[in-house]
Parts: structure tokens; C-alpha cells; sequence
């Protein structure tokens, strides 16, 4: 990470249980794109003993909040969880539809552009994969509500891209992580953000994207999700194994929109999951072969 500019280091010391050494987790801040006057940085993680080698697995990270809300920081106890599991993370900033004042939507920003910030992101991480330390065939995209549709639109929006973007790169992940995420925007609240290019809502629905060959997929999602409604979520799984796809759906009966309220991690991750939906993720990416 030599050449790239960073903006902030922050060094933690991070006691992860008891039968665990101390492991130092090394936050930074990296600006990944520029954009109208705008810089969207990307906050990463990793230890030293990582940084020592190169071609180490990444996980790019995507939080939630309606395309309008949210913050990188919801992820950033996650990040440093894999991180000392052997991970280079990322948890990315995008472009949010809200105005300075508190409104929205915003009059220029909407999901399209935060499906092109995703997908620049992933773009980013392949260019500099030998400066970041990062195998560019092993980078694992996830997000939660809202950015679980983003990191969806890495791998099946072709027809959205950022003009500057370096399309000879490709932002498709090798391995996809979904924590209660939208998977269809046929819906009101979308189609509001939208306004005058409400007739895209179609190009940024990753149901009405679905193609074969894609990566391996593990998701998790609520019974009773009010925000994403379970019914979209079968339907989408049953269409992925129609293409034959892999999509591995954890389903948690009689749970809402935050799978992780009502447990001890509740205040620890960001509501989104706790440490047993990301012991099945630490199967998962063992099973596929980014983590031993």
C-alpha cells in the first residue's frame, strides 16, 4: 500500500477471545475515486503479519441504509474480525441520494450512482491488487440491505459504469456475502429516489439481471423482514438454481430486517448480524476455498 495515499492510519490492538493472541489490526483511509468535487474513500484493515505477503484474499464491504443513509463504520467491526482471520478489508463509501440539509432525494444522486461507485470500487481493488497486497481472483464483495444490492450490481450491471471507469477491468467478485439484502427494486421507496429516471429501475434490480455463471453466493435473511420481504428473496433463490448458480440462503424464521437484535452482538456489529451468522460465513468462504 506503499504508493497509494492514505489518509489516516489508526493502529488497535484487538484481544478477538481468550484462547486468541493479542492481534494488531491496522486501520486506513484510501481515496478510490474522485467525482465531481467529491472524494469516496475507502477505509481498510489489516494486520502487519498480513502485509508481509502478498496476493492475501480482500473483502469489500458494502452497508445499508436505503441508497440514502448509512455509514462505512457499520461494517468496521466486521472488517477487523477478518482481518485477523487473515483478510485484507474494505468497507467503502458511496454516493448517498440525500441532500446537505438532511432531505431527499438528492437531485443528481440516486442508486445508479451508487451502483457506479460499487462497481469502481471493485475496479479499483483489481488495478491496484499488487500495491494493496491482494489476490485480484480472490476478492469477496458483500453488503447489507441496500448494499447487498450493490454488491449484486458488481457482478450482474454491465450496462452501468462510471464514465472514467477503466472498463477492460472487471468488477465482477469471485464470492458474493448477503446479509438481509434487497434483491429486486421493483418498489416505491426506489422508484422515489429515481424521480426522472425512474425507468431504470429495472437496470439496477439484480432479479431482473440474473444470468449463470456466477460466483458462489452465501445469504442470510428474516421470515418477517418488513424492509425486504421474504417472497422476493425465494424467488430470487429459486431463479438462481434454475440458472445453477451456487446461492447458499440461510433463512431465520419469525426475524426482521436486523438479524443480529436480540443478541449479545447486537451493539458489537451493526444489527445486520452477529457472530454465529458469521461463523456460517467463515464455512463458506472455507468451503470455496479463500480461507483455510
Amino acid at each position: 500500500m506503499k504508493k497509494l495515499i492514505v489518509l489516516l492510519s489508526v493502529f488497535l490492538l484487538i484481544k478477538p477471545d481468550a484462547n486468541t493472541q493479542e492481534i494488531q489490526v491496522i486501520q486506513e483511509e484510501m481515496v478510490y475515486k474522485e467525482i465531481n468535487g467529491q472524494n469516496l474513500v475507502a477505509h481498510v484493515f489489516h494486520s502487519p503479519e498480513i502485509m508481509k505477503k502478498s496476493n492475501n484474499p480482500a473483502i469489500a464491504l458494502f452497508h445499508g441504509g436505503g441508497w440514502a443513509f448509512g455509514s462505512p463504520e457499520e461494517f468496521y467491526e466486521a472488517c477487523r474480525r477478518y482481518a485477523r482471520l487473515g483478510f485484507i478489508t474494505f468497507s467503502f463509501q458511496y454516493r448517498l441520494s440525500i441532500n446537505s440539509d438532511g432531505s431527499y432525494p438528492h437531485p443528481e444522486i440516486s442508486p445508479i450512482e451508487s451502483v457506479m461507485d460499487a462497481r469502481s470500487a471493485i475496479r479499483w481493488l483489481r488495478k491496484n491488487a499488487g500495491e494493496l497486497d491482494i489476490d485480484p481472483d480472490k476478492i469477496i464483495v458483500g453488503g447489507q440491505s441496500a448494499g447487498g444490492q450493490l454488491a449484486w450490481s458488481t457482478a450482474l450491471m454491465d450496462n452501468i459504469n462510471e464514465k472514467t471507469d477503466d472498463l477492460s477491468i472487471s468488477p465482477v467478485p469471485n464470492a458474493l456475502l448477503l446479509f438481509s439484502s434487497c434483491y429486486n427494486t421493483m418498489e416505491a421507496w426506489i422508484d422515489n429516489l429515481l424521480a426522472e429516471r425512474r425507468q431504470r429501475i429495472w437496470d439496477i434490480s439484480p432479479y431482473h439481471n440474473l444470468r449463470g455463471d456466477l460466483p458462489p453466493v452465501i445469504a442470510f435473511h428474516g421470515t418477517a423482514d418488513t424492509q425486504v420481504l421474504f417472497y422476493t428473496v425465494l424467488f430470487f433463490s429459486g431463479r438462481m438454481k434454475e440458472l445453477g448458480n451456487d446461492f447458499e440462503l440461510h433463512t431465520f424464521d419469525g426475524k426482521d430486517h436486523y438479524l443480529g437484535v436480540g443478541t449479545e452482538d447486537e451493539e458489537k456489529y451493526a444489527r445486520y448480524f452477529d457472530e454465529a451468522i458469521l461463523e456460517k460465513v467463515d464455512e463458506f468462504l472455507a468451503r470455496t476455498g479463500f480461507m483455510e
